[in-house]
């Protein structure tokens, strides 16, 4: 994997792929569905503090890539789930799908966020939250979510919990390009921390830049160990720090993370970015790639700073000068989308 001199990632296939798809060589993959939840906590001051996972460097895809919890829709999550907030119908309409894959994308959110930091958007009743999620019995629920032994609908069954829907606000929504041999169509969402409830990770582990070794392996301080099989890291950090260690090429990111931390910096609080969500566009994001005089463009439109020219020198080799990664692909499990 390479990048440029910020933090794009850049995969050195990415040329000839393009290429093949240009030429009629490459069938696309269909993309699965899949969800990616943008959680935030007030600070204090500054604006708020999205949660962010570095994805573990042996994973197959987007190896030390920061991003957010998620993963793809597990078929289960379609099943009948107990439910407040804003109706599947209505989540269909703001969401432009039918009601039961509205239901499933929800879920998927709520599930993955759960499994992979340890946060439930899940109440006793339509107005309540559950509190705390720590303990021996939760990390085994986690445990058995993950490993596909019980389903998100059970899971909430049998402790007598509704999903809270009216918690999240759907943010974007990325497709992997056409290109990408694993395609996934991510529905990106934002939500608060609940009171009382906070992130897994286990004490503090800072490790400078300048021991990193790596562009994209770098640590905003306050990273704690994480909690997920798909990641290495877990930390709090502010949009505007997050997106200048990925400007310096110290903190190496897909189009999508970089994208929608940008969009969140103009917010003051976490209430703010939840209200602001209805009016977000949620017309799919697609990289486009085509031929120009042999040179390769590549564009994600509306997000001109991907917007990459690529020589055929370039292309041979392995993808020097490149642009930035999929968009919303999620890795080996279905995990991490961002």
């Amino acid at each position: 994997m390479s990048s440029t001199t910020n933090g794009q990632w850049y995969p050195p296939e990415w040329p000839d792929r393009i290429r093949a798809l240009t030429s009629g060589e490459l069938t696309p993959a269909e993309p699965r569905r899949a969800a990616t939840v943008l959680l935030l906590r007030d600070s204090g001051s500054g604006g708020p503090t999205v949660h962010m996972l570095r994805r573990r460097a042996s994973m197959a895809f987007a190896g030390g890539a920061y991003a957010y919890p998620g993963g793809s829709v597990d078929p289960r999550d379609e099943r009948p789930v107990a439910w407040a907030g804003p109706s599947r119908a209505q989540w269909a309409v703001r969401m432009g799908v039918d009601p039961a894959t509205a239901q499933a994308i929800v879920c998927a959110a709520v599930r993955e966020t759960f499994e992979e930091v340890g946060v439930l958007l899940a109440g006793a009743s339509a107005d309540t939250v559950v509190e705390d999620t720590t303990g021996e019995d939760w990390e085994a629920d986690r445990a058995a979510l993950i490993a596909h032994e019980l389903s998100f609908a059970d899971f909430l069954g049998r402790r007598g919990l509704v999903l809270r829907s009216d918690l999240l606000g759907a943010w974007a929504r990325w497709i992997t390009p056409e290109f990408e041999p694993r395609r996934y169509d991510t529905w990106f969402f934002v939500a608060a921390l609940p009171e009382g409830q906070r992130t897994l990770a286990q004490g503090p582990s800072e490790t400078p830049a300048s021991q990193s070794g790596a562009t994209g392996s770098a640590v905003v301080p306050g990273g704690m160990p994480s909690a997920s099989t798909e990641a290495d890291l877990a930390l709090w950090v502010r949009p505007e720090e997050a997106a200048a260690g990925y400007d310096r090429g110290e903190l190496l990111m897909m189009p999508p993370t970089i994208a929608t931390l940008r969009a969140l910096q103009p917010y003051a609080t976490a209430a703010d970015v939840l209200a602001a969500a209805e009016a977000q566009d949620l017309t799919p994001v697609l990289a486009r790639a085509r031929l120009v005089g042999g040179e390769i463009e590549l564009s994600w439109p509306g997000h001109d700073e991907f917007t990459k020219h690529i020589a055929p020198t370039d292309a041979e080799g392995a993808g020097a000068g490149g642009s930035d990664g999929s968009s919303g692909a999620p890795g080996a499990k279905g995990g991490n989308p961002t």
